[in-house]
C-alpha cells in the first residue's frame, strides 16, 4: 500500500485512523495525517518542510517527531511554514544538499534573473507537492539532474530509474490549476493558483501536478523547465551564451562615460550617484553598502568601483525578478523580446487593439536604453521594466483622465465633487477658518463649496461657523479667491451654498461683491417653467449657480420674510447635549432677505424636506434640499427605493453630523448609492473616506461631475440601495487581481520601533453597494520593503460595476499595531486590464515618490468559468439548472398579459447568452488556460501543438468567412479532436447569438414600450381592478421592476453580441499572428514568429486510475 512509503497529506477518510499515526502538537492532526487544509493557503502554498535526501524514508505511516512540530516544517514560535532557501551551484555538480531555513523572502536572498539561476536553483532541488486525484497530496523533493537530461524526485518507493521524467518527453509546462486532476482534486480551493504548476508529458500527455512552497519556486521551475523544452541539448551552450549582453554594453557605455580620466574605475559616490540616477528609487545608503560589501567579500583595499563591479552591484539591485520571470514568458525563452513577442504581449495581455510590429518598434525605441537593443529592435529587462513603469502601463485608464461621458444629461444626473464648511482647515468647533481651504477644494475639482455668512465688523460679512469658536475670514476675500480658481480644474459649474444669516444691510453689502467680482459668470436666467429636469453641465459651462433661500414669485418690496436654516446652531444644540432627532433639530427660525440677493439664485433654491410623496406631488426641478447626515441615514435604510428615485429628479445634498466635531468624514458611499448627488466631504481631513472621494472624482477627468449609472437615472426603472444580490438587468462582472510585487515602500512616518525594518502586506479592497463590499489581505513580506513579493491572486465578484471602487491599501505589520504605509484608491470603471503598475500615495492623498504595487488585472463575465474566493465560498457545486429572469405581477389584466408575452423573448434572449458563455469554458479549459486568459491567448496556446513531426500545422484556421472554422491537415490525436469538438461548439453557439440578437433584441424592446403605454394610466387601471393602498404600490413597484428586466435583458443581450464578435476578432488575430491560417506562405514577409511557451497548452489525461495506490510513485 502507498501509504506505507509515503508522507500523504489530506489522505482518503480510510486512512484516516490507522494505527501508525503520531499523536500531533496540541490542538493539530495526527502527524502521520497531516490534513492539507491546515497545510495549504492562498498566501503559502506549502506548510511542511521537504523530504530532502539527507532525510530519513517515512518506511512506515508514523514518522517520529518532535512535539515541537518541527518534524512537519513550522517555525514554534510564528506556526509560519518554513521555506527552503535556494542557493546557486555554479558547479552544475550535484552535492549534498542541507537544508537551510529562511524566514525571509526569496528574492531578499538570491534575485532570480536569467535562465542560468533557475537551472542552477533547480539542479540544487526543492520541496514541491504532488497532487493525486481524490485530495490526494505527496509531498516530495524534486531536482534536475546535474546533466540536465531528466527529473527525478524523492523519497519514493519506485526504482530511482522509474522515479523521474526525461526532459525530452515533457511536451508542455502549465501554470496554475489548468488540468483535470486540479480540477477534480477536493482541495482545489486550498491551492493557490500562483503556486500551482503542471508537466505534461510522454506520448499520451500524461500530467505531472505540483505545488510549490511560494510562487517564486514555480516561477523558477516553469522558467527552467520552458528553457529546456525549447533548446533541448544545447540548454548549457544557450545558458552561456545567452548572458545579459544588452545590458552589459549599455552599463558598459555608460560606465565609460563617467570614466572621465580613463582609470578604468570611478569613486565609490560616483558609481552611488550613476545607480542612483538609473533608479532614483534606490537609497544611497544601501547602494554605497552594497559596493563595500563587494570589496570586502574581495579584500579589496580603496574605495574606487571598477566597471565589473558597477554592473554586477546594478544587477543585484536593480533587477526585479518577478518582470524577468514575464519577460521569458513572452520571449520564447529568449534574455529580451523582439517585435513579435512584444506584439503578442501588447494585444494578448495589455489589451491593445490594431497592434503591429511598427507599434512594438515605437515602444522599442521609446524605453530600450541600449543602443544595440535599438538598433536591433529587442527590448531588454531593463527596458521592458522601464516600460512597464511608465504611464503607458499604469492601472488608470488614460481615457478617464479627460471628460469621456456624457455631459448632456440633466444635473440631477451627476455626482458632484462637494466640500462641507469649506472655510475651515481643521476641526469644526475651535479650528482656523482661512481662504487656503477654498483654493485647495477648487483645485482638487470640488464642485461645491461652503459659506457661511455672517455680520463682521465695519460693514463686511464675514465667514465662519456661527455659534463656535473658529475664526473668521472677509467674506470679499474669499469672493476674489473664488473668482480666480472657480475653473482652474474644470469648465463645468460651481455652487457656491450660501448660508445667509446677515443683516438686511450687510446683505446689500454682499450682493455688490458678488456682483462686482463674480459678474456675469453668475446664473441668472429665467426660470423654463415647461422644462422637468435642470439644466445639464454643458448648459452650465463656466457658470457660478447660488444656493440660498429665495423670496416668493409674488414678493414685490425690496426684501422678505423667509425660513433660516443654520446647521451651526444645529451643532451647537448637540455640543450642549439636546439629542433631537428630527431633520432640522434647531427650531424654524425666520429672517429677512434682500430681494437683490434672492434675485441671484435662480436653478438651487433651498427648501425644506417634508418626505418623499410630498416631494413627487409638489416640489420643483429647481428647489434643492439639504439633509442631516442622521435623516439621510434612515432614508436610505427605510426608504432606500424612493431615496433613488427623488434624486432621479431633485438635487440632494448631504452634511456630516454636527456630532463630528474633530472634522470627520462620513462613507460618501452609504448617499451615492442611492443616488444623493452632493455628499459634502471635510476636505481637511485625510483617511478613507476621503480617500474614496478623491478615487471617485479621479474619473471623467477629474472634472467633478461622474455619470450615476443608468438604473438611477432611467425614469422607469428598479433598484434598491441595499440589495446584497445582483442588481436586475446588471451583469455581474468577476474582477481578478494579482498583488505581483511592491517596490520602494517607505518606512511608516514616526515610525522607529523596528527601525528601517518594513514588513509590508497589501489588502484589496472593493467599496460599492452592500452586495460588492468585500476584501482580502495578502500574507506578510517579512523584512523586504525594496522590492517585496506577494504573488497572490484574488477574485471578487462586482454586481454593480459602475458604482464599485477598488482600493489598495499597504500596511507595516506590526504586534504594536500595523502602520499606514500607502493607498490608491479607483473607481472600477477606470482600470486597465493586463500587467499595470499602481502609484501608492501618502495619508494626506500626495504622491509617494517611487513607490509602486505591481499588479495584474483580469475582467471576466461571471460565466467565465472562475472560482470565486470572495468571503471563502466555493462555486464548485454540482451543475444547476438555468435560471431564467421572471416577471412580477401586477394583478392587472392587461398589463400582466404583455409581460407574460415578453417571457418567450426573455427566455430566448438567456438561452442566446449561456449557451455562448458555457460552450467557452469547457474550450479554455482544454487550453490549459483558466477563466481569466481571452480567446486570442488561447489560440495562442494551441499553437504550439499543433505543428506535426514535419513541421507543418497539424489544424488551419479558414478566415475567408466571419466564423474562422478549424481545419484538420490530416489525422488527428485524440486530444486534438477533442479540442476541435470543442470549438466547433463554441463557433456554433457564437453564430446563433449574432444572427439572432437583433431580432431578439427588437422583440424584447417592443414590449417594453408597449408596456410603457400603461405607464400613466396604472393608477386608474389598479383602482379598476380594486387596487389601493399597499396593494397598489407593489403593483406599482412590480412595473418598474418588469420594465428594469426588460431594458436590462436586452442591453444585456446586446454586450453579449458584442463580445462573441470580439472573439471572433481576436481568434482571427490570434491565427495570423501563429501562421495558423489557410492559404499560409511559410518564410514569407507575414509570417509571425513561434507564440510564447508560457501560453502552451495541450490537453492532458491523468497518469493513472485514480484507485490504483500501488503504482504511485
Amino acid at each position: 500500500m502507498a501509504e506505507l512509503g509515503e508522507e500523504r497529506v489530506g489522505a482518503s477518510p480510510s486512512g484516516a485512523g490507522r494505527k501508525g499515526a503520531v499523536p500531533a502538537p496540541e490542538g493539530g492532526a495526527p502527524c502521520g495525517d497531516t490534513r492539507l487544509e491546515n497545510a495549504v493557503s492562498n498566501g503559502d502554498c506549502g506548510a511542511p518542510e521537504p523530504v530532502g535526501p539527507g532525510s530519513p524514508k517515512p518506511d512506515s505511516p508514523g514518522v517520529e517527531m518532535d512535539g515541537s512540530g518541527a518534524g512537519v516544517g513550522v517555525d514554534p514560535k510564528s506556526g509560519i511554514p518554513r521555506r527552503s532557501s535556494i542557493i546557486k551551484d555554479g558547479s552544475r555538480q550535484r552535492r549534498e544538499r542541507k537544508k537551510t531555513v529562511s524566514f525571509s523572502s526569496m528574492p531578499a536572498e538570491k534575485k532570480i534573473s536569467s535562465a542560468s539561476d533557475c537551472i542552477n536553483a533547480m539542479v540544487e532541488g526543492s520541496e514541491l507537492k504532488k497532487v493525486r486525484s481524490n485530495s490526494r497530496v505527496y509531498h516530495r523533493y524534486f531536482l534536475l539532474e546535474a546533466d540536465m537530461q531528466s527529473l527525478r524526485w524523492e523519497p519514493s518507493k519506485k526504482e530511482s530509474e522509474k522515479a523521474k521524467i526525461d526532459v525530452k518527453s515533457i511536451k508542455e509546462v502549465r501554470t496554475g490549476k489548468n488540468t483535470d486532476i486540479f480540477r477534480a482534486n477536493g482541495v482545489y480551493d486550498q491551492i493557490s493558483e500562483d503556486c500551482a504548476f503542471s508537466i505534461i508529458y510522454g506520448e499520451n500527455y500524461e500530467s505531472l501536478d505540483l505545488v510549490a512552497n511560494s510562487a517564486d519556486v514555480a516561477n523558477i521551475w516553469v522558467t527552467g523547465l520552458r528553457y529546456m523544452i525549447s533548446y533541448g541539448k544545447h540548454t548549457l551552450d544557450m545558458i552561456e551564451s545567452s548572458q545579459d549582453n544588452l545590458r552589459s554594453s549599455w552599463l558598459s557605455d555608460i560606465f565609460s562615460a563617467a570614466d572621465v580620466n580613463g582609470n578604468k574605475q570611478i569613486s565609490l559616490s560616483a558609481a552611488t550617484d550613476l545607480i542612483k540616477s538609473i533608479n532614483p528609487g534606490v537609497k544611497n545608503v544601501k547602494i554605497e553598502l552594497k559596493f563595500k560589501e563587494f570589496h570586502k567579500a574581495k579584500e579589496k583595499i580603496g574605495g574606487d568601483v571598477t566597471k565589473e563591479e558597477f554592473i554586477e552591484v546594478f544587477h543585484d539591485l536593480c533587477t526585479r525578478p518577478e518582470i524577468y520571470f514575464l519577460l521569458v514568458q513572452f520571449s520564447s525563452n529568449k534574455e529580451f523580446l523582439d517585435t513579435k513577442d512584444l506584439m503578442r504581449f501588447l494585444e494578448a495581455e495589455q489589451g491593445m487593439v490594431e497592434v503591429n510590429e511598427d507599434t512594438s518598434l515605437a515602444v522599442i525605441m521609446k524605453y530600450e536604453p541600449s543602443k544595440e537593443g535599438r538598433l536591433r529592435g529587442w527590448l531588454s529587462l531593463d527596458g521592458f521594466t522601464t516600460y512597464l513603469m511608465s504611464p503607458e502601463c499604469h492601472i488608470f485608464d488614460p481615457e478617464q483622465k479627460k471628460v469621456c461621458q456624457d455631459m448632456t444629461q440633466p444635473l440631477s444626473h451627476y455626482y458632484i465633487n462637494s466640500s462641507h464648511n469649506t472655510y475651515l482647515i481643521e476641526d469644526q468647533f475651535r479650528g482656523p477658518s482661512d481662504i487656503t481651504g477654498y483654493i485647495r477644494a477648487l483645485k482638487m475639482g470640488c464642485r461645491c463649496v461652503e459659506l457661511d455668512v455672517w455680520d463682521g465688523p465695519d460693514n463686511e460679512p464675514v465667514i465662519y461657523t456661527g455659534h463656535t469658536m473658529t475664526s473668521q475670514i472677509v467674506f470679499r476675500s474669499v469672493i476674489d479667491v473664488i473668482n480666480r480658481y472657480a475653473f482652474a480644474a474644470s469648465e463645468f459649474p460651481l455652487i457656491l451654498c450660501l448660508e445667509n444669516h446677515c443683516s438686511i444691510k450687510q446683505q446689500k453689502v454682499m450682493f455688490q461683491h458678488l456682483k462686482k467680482i463674480l459678474g456675469d459668470k453668475i446664473h441668472t436666467d429665467p426660470l423654463k417653467m415647461d422644462e422637468s429636469y435642470l439644466p445639464s453641465p454643458v448648459d452650465l459651462k463656466g457658470k457660478i449657480l447660488l444656493k440660498g433661500k429665495k423670496l416668493g414669485p409674488n414678493c414685490t418690496s425690496a426684501e422678505g420674510d423667509v425660513t433660516d436654516e443654520d446647521e451651526g446652531a444645529e451643532m451647537s444644540q448637540r455640543m450642549n447635549g439636546d439629542e433631537g432627532d428630527q431633520q432640522n433639530v434647531a427650531p424654524t427660525k425666520r429672517f429677512q432677505l434682500s430681494k437683490d440677493l434672492s434675485d441671484l439664485v435662480t436653478l438651487c433654491k433651498s427648501v425644506a424636506f417634508k418626505d418623499f410623496q410630498a416631494a413627487f406631488q409638489s416640489q420643483k426641478y429647481w428647489e434643492f434640499c439639504s439633509f442631516s447626515e442622521a435623516f439621510a441615514n434612515r432614508c436610505t435604510t427605510d426608504h432606500p427605493g424612493d431615496f433613488v428615485n427623488y434624486n432621479k429628479k431633485f438635487l440632494a445634498r448631504v452634511y456630516p453630523s454636527p456630532m463630528r466635531i474633530d472634522s470627520s468624514n462620513m462613507n460618501p458611499q452609504d448617499f451615492w448609492k442611492c443616488g444623493c448627488q452632493i455628499v459634502a466631504m471635510n476636505f481637511q481631513t485625510p483617511g478613507l473616506m476621503m480617500d474614496l472621494n478623491i478615487g471617485w472624482f479621479r474619473q471623467n477627468g477629474n472634472c467633478g461631475y461622474v455619470l450615476r449609472p443608468a438604473i438611477m437615472r432611467e425614469e422607469v426603472s428598479y433598484f434598491s440601495a441595499n440589495t446584497k444580490d445582483s442588481v436586475p438587468g446588471v451583469s455581474p462582472q468577476l474582477l481578478h487581481i494579482k498583488i505581483i510585487s511592491g517596490l520602494n515602500l517607505p518606512k511608516p512616518k514616526g515610525s522607529g520601533a523596528k527601525g528601517d525594518v518594513v514588513d509590508p502586506y497589501v489588502y484589496v479592497e472593493i467599496h460599492g453597494i452592500p452586495a460588492d463590499c468585500a476584501e482580502q489581505r495578502t500574507k506578510t513580506v517579512n523584512q523586504n520593503g525594496e522590492n517585496p513579493i506577494f504573488d497572490e491572486s484574488f477574485e471578487f465578484q462586482i454586481n454593480l460595476p459602475e458604482l464599485a471602487m477598488v482600493r489598495f491599501v499597504v500596511l507595516d505589520d506590526d504586534f504594536i499595531g500595523d502602520e499606514f504605509i500607502g493607498q490608491y484608491t479607483i473607481p472600477f470603471e477606470c482600470l486597465q486590464t493586463g500587467f499595470r503598475h499602481v502609484p501608492l500615495q501618502s495619508l494626506t492623498g500626495d504622491l509617494l515618490p517611487h513607490t509602486w504595487l505591481f499588479v495584474h488585472v483580469a475582467i471576466t463575465n461571471r460565466r467565465g468559468g472562475g472560482k470565486p474566493h470572495k468571503r471563502g465560498l466555493s462555486v464548485r457545486k454540482a451543475k444547476r439548472s438555468r435560471e431564467y429572469v421572471t416577471m412580477r405581477l401586477l394583478v392587472i389584466k392587461a398589463v400582466d398579459e404583455v409581460f407574460k408575452a415578453a417571457s418567450q423573448p426573455l427566455r430566448e434572449a438567456t438561452d442566446l447568452r449561456e449557451n455562448m458563455q458555457s460552450a467557452i469554458v469547457p474550450f479554455k479549459e482544454l487550453c490549459g488556460l483558466p477563466a481569466v486568459a481571452n480567446l486570442m491567448q488561447c489560440v495562442l496556446a494551441l499553437s504550439a501543438c499543433l505543428t506535426g513531426a514535419d513541421g507543418n500545422p497539424l489544424l488551419v484556421f479558414n478566415l475567408s468567412d466571419q466564423y474562422p472554422t478549424m481545419e484538420p491537415q490530416g489525422l488527428l490525436p485524440e486530444v486534438l479532436k477533442k479540442v476541435v469538438s470543442s470549438y466547433d461548439a463554441m463557433l456554433q453557439t457564437s453564430r446563433a447569438l449574432i444572427e439572432s440578437a437583433d431580432g431578439v433584441y427588437e422583440r424584447i424592446l417592443q414590449m417594453q414600450k408597449t408596456a410603457m403605454e400603461f405607464h400613466e394610466k396604472l393608477p386608474a387601471l389598479g383602482a379598476k381592478e380594486g387596487l389601493k393602498g399597499r396593494k397598489l404600490v407593489r403593483a406599482l413597484e412590480s412595473f418598474t421592476w418588469n420594465i428594469t428586466i426588460l431594458k436590462g435583458q436586452a442591453d444585456l443581450l446586446k454586450h453579449a453580441k458584442n463580445e462573441a464578435m470580439e472573439n471572433l476578432k481576436q481568434i482571427q488575430i490570434a491565427a495570423i499572428t501563429s501562421n495558423l491560417y489557410k492559404g499560409r506562405v511559410p518564410g514569407a514577409s507575414g509570417e509571425r514568429s513561434k507564440p510564447r511557451r508560457s501560453l502552451e497548452a495541450i490537453p492532458e489525461k491523468a497518469t493513472m486510475d485514480d484507485d490504483d495506490l500501488s503504482e504511485e510513485n
